[in-house]
C-alpha cells in the first residue's frame, strides 16, 4: 500500500476485541488520526475509509465494485483464502461467494430485480398485522418466563424469533422449519468455524427441498416467484442460483434486525429521556429506529475493490486494492452529524449508511425498520418498568465481521 502521506501506523485489525470493547471511542480514534488508514481482516490488507463523505462515495461509486476477480491487479483467490480460514469448504462456497451482494453490474441488477418482488413496499405493509401477532404473543412467553422477577434473556427470547419467522414467511420457509434456521442462523451469526460445514451443507440440501416442494406447489411467497422466474423465458435461473439466492435472504434478512433490536432496548435503557419522548409521542417511534440503527449494529461493510486508482483524502489507492467502508465511523462523523455519538429520538437520521447505499444498499431495510418499530414500541408497552438484570459492565458482547451485538440482554420485566 502507498500513500500520498507518510502512515507509519500498525495495520489495524478490524476484527480486534478492542472494537467490541468500546466501538465508537476506537472508530473516533482512527477516524480523526486519517480519513484512510491501513487495515487488516483476517489477515487480508486493506484499506480503511473512516469520514462519511468518502464512505458514500466508496458505496455509491461504480469505481468500487465487490467482486475482486473482475478489477486488474485484485487477487482473484483473495476471497478463497478468507473463506478457507472460516473453515468453508468448496462445495458449498458458492454460498457465500457467488451471493447477490458479492456481484457487480448485470449480473447483481438481475438477481437484485427478482428479489426485489418480495420486498415491494404494499408487500412490506402487509407484514405489520404478522409482526404485531407474533410480537403479542413473545411477550406474553416472556411475562410467563420472568414472573415473580426471573430475569429473562431478551435476545434468546425476542430479538432472534420475530427477524427470522418475519423473514421466513416472506420467503417461503414453512413454519415446522423456521426453529431449524433459528438455530442455523445462531451458529453463522457466531461463526463458529468449526460447525460452519456441517450447518451449510444442512442449509443447502434444506433449500433444494423446498425449491422441489414450490415447483410442485406454488404459494404466494418469494420460492415460488424464483421457481416461475426460471420457468419464464426472460431471466432464467439455475437452480443453485435458486438456493444461494433463498439462503442469503434467509440469513442476511433475519440478522441484523435481531442485532438492531437488542443493541436498540440497551440504548433506550441508557438513555431514559429518550425513551420518555417516544412514550410520550408513539408517533416518533417510526424515525427513531432509523437513528438507533445510525449507531449501530453495523460497523463496516463488505470490502470493496478499487477498479482504477483513486485518490481518497489525499491516499492513492492503487487499481485492485481492497477498500472497507467503516460505516459506524461515517455514521458518527461529526461533520455529519451534531453531538453524534448522542441518541437523539428526532434526530430522524434518514441520510445515515448503516445499511448501505447505492447499488448494494440493503433490500430489506424497510421490513427491518418496521420489524424494530412494531417490536420495540411493544415491548416498552407491555413491560413499562424494563430495566436490566446485570450491571451494565457483566453485558457480554459479540463480534461477527461487520457487527457489534450484544450477545445477551438479561432484563427484569418488573
Amino acid at each position: 500500500m502507498t500513500a500520498t502521506t507518510e502512515n507509519t501506523t500498525q495495520p489495524i485489525d478490524l476484527l480486534s476485541p478492542d472494537l467490541t470493547a468500546d466501538p465508537f471511542a476506537k472508530y473516533a480514534r482512527m477516524r480523526e488520526q486519517a480519513p484512510v488508514l491501513a487495515g487488516t481482516v483476517l489477515g487480508s490488507p486493506m484499506w480503511l475509509v473512516t469520514g462519511y463523505d468518502d464512505v458514500r462515495l466508496v458505496l455509491t461509486d461504480p469505481r468500487f465494485v465487490t467482486d475482486p476477480s473482475s478489477v486488474r491487479g485484485g487477487d482473484p483467490d483473495g476471497e478463497h483464502a478468507i473463506l478457507k480460514q472460516l473453515n468453508i469448504p468448496s462445495d458449498v462456497e458458492d454460498l457465500i461467494a457467488k451471493a447477490m451482494m458479492n456481484l457487480d453490474g448485470a449480473p447483481h441488477a438481475r438477481l437484485r430485480k427478482l428479489v426485489s418482488r418480495a420486498f415491494t413496499a404494499r408487500r412490506v405493509a402487509e407484514m405489520r398485522p404478522r409482526i404485531e401477532r407474533l410480537t403479542a404473543r413473545l411477550l406474553d412467553d416472556m411475562a410467563a418466563a420472568g414472573r415473580d422477577g426471573t430475569p429473562v434473556d431478551l435476545v434468546e427470547s425476542f430479538c432472534y424469533p420475530v427477524p427470522i419467522a418475519v423473514i421466513c414467511e416472506l420467503v417461503g420457509i414453512d413454519e415446522a422449519d423456521r426453529p431449524q434456521w433459528s438455530g442455523w442462523g445462531r451458529v453463522l451469526s457466531l461463526m463458529q468455524v468449526e460447525h460452519l460445514p456441517t450447518i451449510l451443507r444442512e442449509c443447502s440440501a434444506h433449500v433444494t427441498d423446498v425449491i422441489e416442494r414450490r415447483r410442485a406447489e406454488p404459494r404466494d411467497d418469494l420460492i415460488s416467484a424464483l421457481v416461475q422466474a426460471q420457468e419464464d423465458d426472460g431471466d432464467r435461473l439455475s437452480d443453485r442460483e435458486m438456493v444461494t439466492l433463498v439462503f442469503t435472504m434467509v440469513t442476511a434478512g433475519h440478522e441484523s434486525t435481531t442485532y438492531l433490536l437488542g443493541n436498540s432496548v440497551l440504548a433506550l435503557l441508557e438513555n431514559p429521556d429518550q425513551l420518555a419522548l417516544l412514550r410520550e409521542d408513539p408517533s416518533r417511534w417510526q424515525p427513531a429506529v432509523r437513528e438507533l440503527m445510525r449507531l449501530g449494529p453495523s460497523q463496516f461493510a463488505q470490502p470493496r475493490y478499487a477498479a482504477e486508482e483513486i485518490e481518497l483524502s489525499g491516499v492513492r489507492i492503487p487499481a485492485g486494492s481492497a477498500v472497507t467502508p467503516l460505516l459506524l465511523a461515517a455514521n458518527t462523523d461529526p461533520r455529519k452529524y451534531a453531538d453524534p455519538e448522542r441518541l437523539d429520538v428526532h434526530r430522524g437520521a434518514a441520510s445515515h449508511v448503516g445499511f448501505g447505499m447505492g447499488a448494494h444498499h440493503c433490500l430489506g431495510a424497510p421490513l427491518a425498520y418496521l420489524e424494530a418499530e412494531v417490536a420495540l414500541q411493544a415491548l416498552f408497552d407491555r413491560f413499562p418498568d424494563l430495566s436490566l438484570a446485570v450491571r451494565r459492565e457483566e453485558i457480554p458482547w459479540a463480534l461477527r465481521p461487520g457487527f457489534t451485538r450484544v450477545a445477551e440482554l438479561p432484563l427484569r420485566l418488573a
